[in-house]
C-alpha cells in the first residue's frame, strides 16, 4: 500500500510532469467536475467517508472542514494552501511540490470547487527553491493546457491559482499568521474567532488546508472515500507521509499506510544506526511530546494508538534517538528555536521560552541548580494554553515530556557541573 496517494507518480521517469499525472489518472476527477458539474455534497461526503484528517498536524476531518465554509455567501472566497513547512523534522511537503505539484493544483481546484471560490494561492517557505519552481512550472503547463483560468473548457466554472513564497518564518505556518503575512502583513497569529472560514484572507471566507491535505483530495475522489480508508484503520483513514529522521541508518520520507506498526518502520529504515539501541522518539513533529523507545515499540503509526501513548502523531515527523543522545541537550536546542521563533506578540511565550531557553543552557555549562528543574516546569505551565496560537504549547509540550520521561537526566547533569549521563 505504499506510494498510492501522494506519492503516486514517484515510479516515473519525470514524476512532476504534467504528462506522468495524467498517465496515473490526474486531472480526471477535476475534468469529471467541468463536464457534470458534481454536486459539492456529494464530494464532502466522499471525504468523509474516506476518513481523510488534516495532514499538517492538527489531525481536523477534512470534509467537515470543507463543509464548514459558507459556500452560498456573495462576494469572493478562497482556498490557500499551507506549504510553509518550518516544524523541525518535518520535510513531507516540499517532496509533493518537487515530485507530484500537479496533484497538488487538482486537490486546490477540487476545494475551490466545493467551497464555492474562484482563487487559491499556494503558501511556501522562502527556502524550498526547487519545490517552488517545480510548483510553478506545473502551474504554468495547466494554464497551458486549460486546466486553470477563466470559463475552464467552456464549463463556466473559474479558478485561478497563485504562488506565495514566505521568508521562512516558523511561526507563519500558523494559518492566520499565513493569512497576515499573505496580506503583506506582520506574520503574527489572529485571534479565533472568527475562524477564517468565516473570515479568512482580506476578510473574506477562506479554507486552509496543508500541502498533503489538498494533495490526497484527487485520489480519494478519483477511486472512493472507502478505497481510500481501507488503507488506514477504521478511525485513521487512509496512507501517510512519515518523515524518519534521527539515529537510523537510513532517512527517509515514506507513505505508508496508517495503522503500520512503529517497529515495522524501523526496520523499513534499516534500524536503529551504528547497531544502537533505541532510547526515546518524537513521533510527530518537535513539538509532539517524547516517547521512550519501550513506549514507541508498543505504538502503530496512526492518531489514535500515539495519543494513547500520550503524544500526537502531528505532521509525521519521526525523529529517532539512540542511546547516545543527551535529552538535556536535546531540549535546550529545541528550545532556543522556540525562542527564536516566537512572534513575540503573547508575553507568556514572548518571555517563557526565552526564560526556558536560559535555564536550559545553564544547566548544560554546568551552572545549574537542583529547583531549576521546578522552575522549568512551573514556567511552561503558565505558558500553556495561555497564547494566542499554539506556538506556547508547541514549546511547553517538549519541556513537560522531557522532564517527566528523563529526569534523572536533568538532575545528573545538575548535580555533576554539566557533564551528560551518557558520557558516564
Amino acid at each position: 500500500m505504499a506510494n498510492e496517494v501522494c506519492f503516486r507518480t514517484l515510479h516515473l521517469d519525470k514524476p512532476y510532469s504534467l504528462e506522468s499525472y495524467l498517465s496515473v489518472g490526474g486531472y480526471s476527477y477535476w475534468n469529471k467536475i467541468l463536464t457534470e458539474k458534481i454536486p459539492p455534497e456529494q464530494i464532502i461526503e466522499e471525504l468523509k467517508i474516506s476518513g481523510l484528517r488534516g495532514r499538517g498536524g492538527a489531525g481536523f476531518p477534512t470534509g467537515l472542514k470543507w463543509s464548514f465554509m459558507p459556500r452560498n455567501t456573495p462576494g469572493q472566497k478562497y482556498v490557500v494552501c499551507n506549504s510553509d513547512e518550518g516544524e523541525p523534522g518535518t520535510c513531507k511537503d516540499r517532496e509533493i511540490m518537487r515530485n507530484n505539484p500537479h496533484q497538488l493544483i487538482e486537490g486546490m481546484v477540487i476545494a475551490g470547487y466545493v467551497v464555492g471560490a474562484t482563487a487559491g494561492y499556494n503558501y511556501t517557505r522562502g527556502e524550498f527553491y526547487e519545490p517552488i519552481a517545480r510548483f510553478e512550472d506545473a502551474l504554468i503547463e495547466a494554464y497551458q493546457t486549460g486546466l486553470l483560468g477563466s470559463n475552464i473548457k467552456s464549463s463556466g466554472i473559474s479558478f485561478d491559482l497563485y504562488s506565495a513564497i514566505g521568508a521562512g518564518a516558523y511561526i507563519c505556518g500558523e494559518e492566520t499568521a499565513l493569512l497576515n503575512s499573505l496580506e503583506g502583513k506582520k506574520g503574527r497569529p489572529r485571534f479565533k474567532p472568527p475562524f477564517p472560514a468565516f473570515k479568512g484572507l482580506y476578510g473574506r471566507p477562506t479554507n486552509i488546508n496543508n500541502t498533503e491535505t489538498y494533495a490526497s483530495a484527487p485520489v480519494i475522489l478519483q477511486h472512493g472515500g472507502q478505497w481510500f480508508k481501507n488503507l488506514g484503520t477504521e478511525k485513521s483513514g487512509g496512507t501517510k507521509l512519515f518523515c524518519i529522521s534521527g539515529h537510523v541508518k537510513h532517512q527517509k520520507v515514506m507513505e505508508i499506510g496508517l495503522g503500520t506498526p512503529f517497529k515495522d518502520v524501523l526496520e523499513m529504515c534499516g534500524g536503529v544506526r551504528n547497531g544502537h539501541k533505541l532510547k526515546a522518539v518524537i513521533p510527530g513533529g518537535s513539538s509532539s511530546k517524547i516517547l521512550t523507545g519501550e513506549e514507541m515499540l508498543k505504538v502503530t503509526m496512526d492518531y489514535e494508538s500515539i495519543a494513547e501513548a500520550g503524544s500526537m502523531l502531528g505532521s509525521g515527523a519521526v525523529v529517532v534517538l539512540d542511546e547516545t543522545t543527551c535529552m538535556v541537550k536535546t531540549l535546550a536546542r529545541l528550545a532556543d528555536f522556540y525562542y527564536e521563533e516566537s512572534c513575540g506578540q503573547c508575553t507568556p511565550c514572548r518571555e517563557g521560552t526565552g526564560w526556558l531557553a536560559r535555564t536550559l543552557h545553564r544547566i548544560v555549562a554546568g551552572e545549574g541548580k537542583l529547583e531549576d528543574i521546578d522552575t522549568l516546569v512551573r514556567v511552561v505551565t503558565n505558558i500553556e494554553g495561555n497564547t494566542i496560537c499554539g506556538l506556547g504549547d508547541a514549546a511547553a509540550w517538549p519541556v513537560q515530556s522531557y522532564i517527566n520521561k528523563f529526569r534523572e537526566e536533568f538532575v545528573y547533569m545538575i548535580e555533576n557541573g554539566g557533564k551528560s549521563i551518557v558520557d558516564q
